[in-house]
């Protein structure tokens, strides 16, 4: 099985509706004459494959909606990705690969590092935007990564949220905070910006850890937070362990504080596993979850998993963002189309900077400005026990 799905897969969605949206055939490979060509390297396999298989379904499923809906002013959008397996190299590779077979206008990829990576020749190339699942400030830069587009807030702008939501929310009751995150880059990257926005707003933070990303013993770091006592303990560069283990020893210390998190941080996994614990898990959200149906666009996204995928039960917020880097891709090129400009790097990214209250569907609850290639804006959910599931507790939040 792992042998096929990394072969190259081509979506020329439009062409036949009995093809399933994995069909793979020679006569996909062609190019069709006006098609918007969307690249992908994503990490069907490997250490990321729970994420890059509902990336790779999302970016899809977004391409086979619109072709229904009759394309991008009449052209249908062609989706072609690889399997990268989350390594870099085979990523670049896949990427120099797709370049050169397939001319793509748009393209997704895997990582901070990927963006890095690639935007040389990006760049060089001058008829290509790029997106991928990385929030790191460092990719969100309309000067030195003039091509690239993160499909939300960067992880500063979420942990700024995060502390606005708190100071609000406890008023001159100060919390004390503890921050608790990964010695990665998605660890690391939101957390001066959180910490700026804490001391601005007069919120302490009483303790800071850095761990390593996995095998991890908790315990010493543990005894650091009990002695601490914070009220909230934030995490952030995990997607589920070690914070179980570290609920678990706060609570046999005593300790029960506010568990809190931003964007992937807060996926099922996390939520049901601390739920699991008698935790509610809180954080800082991109989008609106799956199971909302105050979004025109999640309802679209339920319809079609429904009627194409009827085994996919939860919609994944990594789907929720490949379906918007589609939606913002497919909106590029028709600003292009409509002012009839070729679909160049320059004539793109004036179209991209140009979308100050774009309507994202309900996605995000306010429309969007994603002039500065990000999107700062997000809410806070709280899990429901009785639910099961991620709620809101506040409204929309820009920074």
């Amino acid at each position: 099985m792992a042998s096929i799905i990394r072969r190259k897969l081509v979506q020329s969605i439009g062409a036949a509706a009995t093809l399933g949206p994995f069909a793979i055939g020679a006569s996909q490979a062609q190019a069709h004459k006006g098609d918007i060509v969307i690249g992908a390297a994503q990490p069907i396999t490997g250490v990321f494959s729970f994420a890059g298989v509902a990336m790779n379904m999302g970016l899809n499923d977004y391409c086979a909606w619109r072709n229904g809906k009759g394309g991008v002013m009449g052209r249908k959008l062609k989706y072609v990705s690889e399997d990268s397996g989350f390594k870099l190299d085979q990523s670049v590779a896949i990427f120099k690969k797709i370049m050169a077979a397939e001319k793509p206008n748009f393209f997704y990829g895997e990582s901070t590092q990927w963006v890095k990576a690639i935007t040389q020749d990006a760049v060089a190339a001058g008829t290509i935007m790029t997106s991928s699942t990385s929030l790191a400030s460092v990719v969100a830069d309309p000067v030195a990564v003039p091509q690239h587009i993160v499909p939300g807030p960067t992880y500063p702008r979420l942990h700024e949220i995060l502390m606005e939501y708190i100071a609000k929310t406890y008023g001159a009751n100060k919390p004390r905070i503890a921050y608790v995150y990964a010695d990665t880059e998605f660890g690391r990257d939101g957390i001066p910006g959180g910490k700026a926005r804490a001391a601005k707003l007069g919120l302490p933070i009483v303790e800071e850890i850095v761990t390593k990303q996995s095998g991890i013993d908790v315990a010493p770091e543990v005894a650091k937070l009990r002695r601490a006592r914070p009220d909230i303990v934030i995490f952030q560069g995990y997607i589920l362990s070690p914070m179980p283990e570290f609920v678990r020893q706060l609570g046999e210390a005593g300790l029960k504080p506010q568990i809190m998190g931003t964007a992937w941080g807060l996926d099922k996994p996390a939520y049901d596993a601390l739920g699991k614990l008698g935790v509610n898990l809180a954080g800082a959200s991109m989008y609106r979850y799956g199971h909302e149906t105050d979004s025109d666009m999640i309802n679209n996204m339920r319809d079609h998993l429904a009627k194409n995928r009827p085994d996919v039960k939860s919609i994944s917020p990594f789907y929720v963002s490949t379906w918007l880097s589609g939606m913002i891709f497919a909106s590029i090129a028709e600003s292009c189309i409509k002012a009839n400009k070729p679909l160049t790097l320059p004539n793109m990214k004036a179209a991209l900077e140009g979308m100050k209250q774009w309507d994202s569907g309900g996605i995000f609850g306010q429309l969007a400005d994603l002039s500065s290639h990000q999107i700062p804006l997000g809410r806070i959910y709280s899990y429901d026990p009785a639910k099961q599931a991620m709620e809101p507790a506040s409204g929309w939040i820009k920074v």
